[in-house]
């Protein structure tokens, strides 16, 4: 039951920040362009509480999915707002949409912006916390295709195929990614660049294709300047597996029902607890507090990475989308039709809401009831 609750305030807090950095990015933005901010919520639905600072009305709301800052001359529905007995109003000066087309460019786009920050953020600070494991070869595996090509331990695998490989992890997933097919392996020895080709072979034991190293173990103690540069790959490996994932779901290799919504992600969360909750079973209290903050700064990590990638996808009433409008203004000089505009944004709000109504019903059936009655 304890890890319940802690699962629970553990996910509320992980939704809580990347959306309050998401709408935060907006908000700022807006505010140092002179853009007025009518209301800026965390959460959806009734208010748990608001207050009105500064002609801005702030609050915090039952249904911690979803958050907004609505600009002056942005609202679906134009209305002054009263809170505290405060009225926010506002002048067309400080409208959104009278604005020059490249200061509403700027704070749509600082939404997904900010996540990106977020997620480096969280990347340098997980890489700070426990290390790094790099693509150093620490032992082969024998009878495996990496001992029969003559790799060593102490070779640094730097590229497979044309994708350059820096985390372990990026290794291993790349192998996932292309499970039984001839890779290009490029790797230093001694400083010196070498080249070979390999076949995955199959693990009837891992269940997965393996070409047979093992890791040299993880780099830890890193100095500023290290942890600068690993935790930037970090980065790049989070922000890579959302763009893959998206990939894999556009091709085919991926359908919509292993797409999860909140749900989805409160079952991740409460089984990352429980996992680390089993591995550190016998140490103290404070060695498993650690090791779940460590394992959801990471799950926070790719959670902030994707939210920012999936929020700049050309997608109609989402930021991606409003920004295709915005450069479209830009490089011809005309903004697109309001009623075409608005046509396309509902539409999209419809499909998108669509969506994630069935995400979230798949996610029900996932967690709970038996897989193979579906």
């Amino acid at each position: 039951m304890i890890s319940k609750i802690i699962s629970f305030i553990a996910f509320l807090l992980i939704i809580g920040l990347v959306i309050f950095i998401h709408e935060f990015g907006h908000y700022i933005l807006a505010k140092k362009n002179g853009v007025g901010v009518v209301e800026f919520s965390i959460g959806m639905g009734p208010s748990i509480f608001s207050w009105v600072k500064n002609g801005t009305k702030y609050a915090v709301k039952w249904i911690p999915f979803g958050g907004y800052c609505m600009m002056l001359g942005d609202q679906t529905f134009v209305q002054d707002i009263e809170a505290d007995g405060e009225e926010i109003v506002g002048d067309e000066e400080h409208a959104y949409s009278n604005k020059p087309v490249w200061v509403r460019i700027a704070v749509i786009a600082a939404g997904p912006i900010f996540n990106f920050v977020l997620a480096f953020v969280l990347a340098l600070l997980l890489t700070g916390m426990i290390g790094t494991t790099t693509t150093e070869i620490g032992a082969l595996s024998p009878g495996y295709p990496a001992e029969a090509a003559g790799l060593q331990p102490g070779d640094v695998i730097t590229k497979l195929d044309h994708t350059n490989v820096r985390l372990f992890k990026e290794l291993s997933l790349y192998l996932t990614m292309h499970e039984g097919e001839e890779i290009e392996v490029t790797y230093v020895r001694n400083g010196k660049k070498c080249t070979t080709t390999l076949v995955p072979k199959y693990s009837e034991e891992e269940g997965r294709y393996l070409i047979g190293i093992v890791s040299s173990g993880t780099k830890s103690h890193l100095n500023a300047a290290e942890v600068l540069k690993y935790g930037t790959y970090e980065f790049g490996y989070n922000t890579g597996i959302v763009i893959k994932s998206l990939g894999m779901l556009f091709t085919g290799k991926m359908g919509v029902n292993d797409l999860s919504g909140p749900v989805g992600m409160a079952g991740m969360v409460n089984e990352i607890v429980e996992d680390v909750q089993e591995d550190t079973k016998g140490e103290s209290i404070w060695t498993t507090a650690y090791w779940i903050l460590v394992n959801l700064i990471s799950f926070s990590t790719l959670i902030s990475a994707n939210l920012g990638v999936m929020n700049l996808l050309p997608i109609p009433a989402m930021d991606g989308g409003r920004l295709i409008f915005l450069f479209w203004e830009a490089i011809t000089g005309k903004p697109v039709a309001k009623k075409k505009e608005g046509i396309v944004t509902v539409v999209g709000f419809v499909l998108l809401a669509l969506l994630m109504i069935f995400v979230f019903f798949n996610d029900i059936r996932k967690v709970f009831f038996l897989k193979q009655l579906f």
